[in-house]
């Protein structure tokens, strides 16, 4: 991997994504894909932004124009692009530019942290809580911060899951035991500080499974800071997880996630965006799984021995970007079809247009939203109980949209499996 280190910015870029901008014909495949394109005008598009603009930007200039940081990041344009060309990847760095260019505002600092924030509101997490329910408060933040009043927020808990869950919780893994069966779980910031209780159903499943599960050393993976611009934060984030999880993925433990950004940015980002290189990074790269894919493609055998209890329900299943740009397929909706009495509605949708922070902003807000109507209409109109996705932002956005419960697929497998109560007490 080829990296370019910009002295002028202290940003550390890899330099094979800006270069496979040689290889854009100009076919606007990746424009007519894009989501925030269809819904806005501010936005030029992936092409425009992207590809072509790279051409003309020189690593000691200022990154021209700001257009650029109308993209959500959602990774949809590298998705379709038939000539290879890393489209997504050229525009956060450019965005990361253009933020080291300017000042990053605070809010984007506040919201860039969501290990923080939890850690911070945990011991007045009711509190907290119903100070950000009030109206008066979301208006003094979408005034005073630009953080969008009607932008559903994460609800605070006040216990984590790794306090709930002590006796999974190892500092490295025992060289005296047979490792066979170990899974090291990434939880993420979601999972420890704003859904411990999907946290533990993802662990009780794998256990269920037949896995014995432990919960590693680690930090947040990064990805909130490195999609608000700021890289050199992002990359000691991506750094610290390397160092935290490398004894267990040396030895041998698949490093498993429920939060299919989370994954991704241990797969890809760290490497292809924040140009994090060397042994322990490909290596945790390659010992990553998303929760389903590890059930799917790694361990397929362990479905085939449990039984599955019918669950009664009519659900939409909504495929995140960010898992869309595993290039795994979908291997949740496979697990689901197999549940008896699940009706499974396929979402029509190629984005709910949260991605991430960027929904939660006044400016983008709109943007946001009408990204995600498609979705919000059909989701509606077929007249579904649930909506089943992977992603936790993507659950809050669709839910503050609809009032549909939205959910893990882990958790219907969960009720499935009979280890927690089914979609009638949700």
């Amino acid at each position: 991997m080829i990296h370019q280190y910009d002295v002028s910015l202290g940003l550390t870029l890899d330099l094979a994504a800006l270069l496979s901008s040689d290889h854009c014909l100009k076919c606007n495949i990746c424009t007519a894909a894009c989501p925030v394109m269809a819904v806005s005008d501010v936005f030029r598009g992936p092409k425009a932004v992207g590809p072509q603009a790279q051409r003309f930007r020189h690593p000691r200039l200022p990154v021209p124009d700001d257009s650029v940081s109308w993209c959500s990041g959602c990774g949809t344009c590298s998705q379709v692009c038939p000539h290879g060309v890393q489209v997504a990847e050229i525009n956060i760095q450019a965005k990361a530019r253009l933020a080291e260019q300017g000042h990053v505002p605070l809010r984007d600092q506040l919201i860039s942290r969501p290990q923080l924030l939890g850690w911070v509101a945990r011991p007045v997490a009711g509190v907290a809580n119903a100070v950000l329910r009030s109206a008066l408060t979301r208006k003094l933040l979408d005034g005073l911060f630009k953080i969008d009043k009607h932008a559903p927020l994460p609800v605070f808990k006040s216990q984590t899951l790794r306090s709930r869950l002590a006796d999974h919780c190892v500092d490295e893994p025992s060289t005296t035991l047979n490792l066979d069966g170990h899974v090291a779980y990434f939880h993420g910031c979601s999972a420890e500080y704003y859904e411990p209780e999907l946290g533990e159903i993802t662990v009780r499943v794998l256990e269920t499974l037949g896995f014995k599960v432990v919960l590693p050393p680690q930090n947040c993976c990064g990805l909130p800071l490195q999609s608000n611009g700021m890289f050199q934060a992002a990359r000691r984030a991506a750094h610290a997880n390397i160092e935290k999880l490398g004894p267990f993925v040396r030895a041998g433990m698949p490093v498993v996630g429920g939060s299919t950004s989370c994954t991704l940015a241990l797969k890809h980002d760290y490497r292809s965006i924040l140009g994090v290189d060397g042994r322990e990074a490909q290596a945790l790269a390659e010992a990553t799984r998303d929760v389903f894919e590890f059930l799917v493609w790694d361990e397929p055998d362990r479905l085939d021995q449990v039984e599955l209890e019918p669950v009664e329900r009519k659900v939409l299943y909504h495929a995140p970007c960010q898992l869309r740009s595993h290039a795994i397929g979908m291997p949740a909706l496979n697990v689901l079809r197999r549940i008896p009495g699940l009706e499974i509605v396929v979402s029509e949708s190629a984005c709910c247009g949260i991605a991430g922070t960027y929904g939660v902003k006044s400016e983008r807000y709109p943007v946001a939203k009408a990204t995600g109507e498609e979705l919000f209409r059909q989701a509606i109109g077929i007249g579904v109980e649930l909506v089943v996705t992977d992603s936790e932002t993507c659950r809050w956005w669709i839910e503050a949209h609809t009032g549909l419960k939205s959910v893990h697929p882990i958790e219907v497998l969960a009720w499935s499996l009979g280890l927690v109560s089914g979609p009638a007490s949700v």
